[in-house]
């Protein structure tokens, strides 16, 4: 009976080592029996595209570029707008110019906005309320706590405009750290004989590794130079969305240049020099308010401890003493 089993585990032990061999050799041999034609061609692509790449066929900054075409917005979004009658605030031009000047475009970021704007207080106020309620419990009145809840409910009203201001900040800093680069290659452009819509679609490509958000707006621009009735427009909506000084100056002397026929190339110029140096202002008055910020730090930081280190030793001696 001893051997009928030892015989019968031999066995087991045998077919299923076989077993093993035989799934390890399928295994090994599965890239040869069954080749991967997809996965070879995904892979020859990459080598002729690093190849490319390095013969200077393909830029490292070319990337795929953001549409500037508007979206529809979701339905959850434009159902609380109708439902709560606030279309009448997609007619209000300041709400809508707002949103362009953080890059939102076309009909969607505004009910989005319009419906966040009833969305964040009421979720705001079920996060403070689980938190007030459930998690810190206070030992205060219950009409306080909610009080309180409410209170951060009206701040998450303000939620969706504070993300909008920042955005539109971010946005202008960037544009503003640009702009007389762009101006210099639109001056190159222009006086190397190119037409004022080819320069702004060049100097949009080109000044695109430096500031996204500008070369949007020129090429935005481009786009209304191409189609729009009067240039005119273009200029003024340029200037309108960005919202900055520097860029409605050069807007206001395009429009002149347009209108009387002035050389362009030297309005250009001089409007390049005149935003270089309200750069070079810019810097000079951050620098000049550097002192004012910094006397409050050290009169709370550094002159307690310079207290501490001259008089210590001094309190020390007399103490042993």
């Amino acid at each position: 009976m001893f051997d009928i089993i030892q015989s019968h585990r031999s066995a087991l032990v045998m077919f299923t080592t076989g077993l093993a061999v035989f799934c390890a050799t399928i295994g090994l041999a599965w890239p040869y029996l069954s080749p991967d034609v997809l996965g070879a061609r995904m892979r020859q692509l990459v080598l002729a595209w690093q190849r490319n790449r390095m013969s200077g066929l393909v830029r490292p900054s070319e990337s795929p570029k953001r549409s500037l075409l508007t979206s529809e917005p979701r339905r959850v979004y434009a159902a609380i707008v109708q439902r709560l009658n606030l279309a009448r605030h997609l007619e209000d031009g300041a709400t809508q110019q707002m949103l362009l000047r953080a890059g939102f475009r076309g009909r969607a970021p505004v009910i989005t906005f319009l419906a966040m704007r009833v969305l964040m207080p009421l979720t705001v106020l079920g996060f403070s309320a689980f938190y007030i309620f459930v998690v810190i419990k206070p030992d205060i009145h219950v009409l306080l706590k909610w009080g309180m809840s409410v209170g951060f409910a009206g701040l998450g009203f303000y939620l969706p405009a504070v993300y909008v201001k920042n955005r539109i900040a971010k946005r202008q800093k960037s544009v503003i750290r640009a702009w007389p680069n762009a101006l210099d290659l639109l001056l190159i452009c222009v006086e190397s004989g190119m037409s004022i819509e080819h320069a702004f679609r060049k100097v949009a490509d080109e000044i695109r590794s430096q500031s996204k958000e500008l070369a949007e707006e020129l090429a935005l621009t481009t786009a209304e130079l191409s189609f729009l009735p009067d240039r005119r427009t273009a200029y003024e909506n340029l200037g309108r969305r960005t919202d900055l000084e520097g860029v409605k100056s050069v807007v206001s002397g395009l429009m002149q240049s347009e209108q009387y026929g002035t050389s362009l190339g030297n309005a250009l110029r001089v409007l390049a020099q005149e935003n270089r140096d309200m750069r070079m202002s810019l810097a000079e008055k951050k620098a000049a308010a550097l002192a004012p910020k910094l006397t409050v730090p050290m009169i709370l930081f550094f002159l307690p401890v310079l207290f501490a280190v001259i008089i210590t030793p001094a309190v020390i001696q007399i103490l042993n003493e």
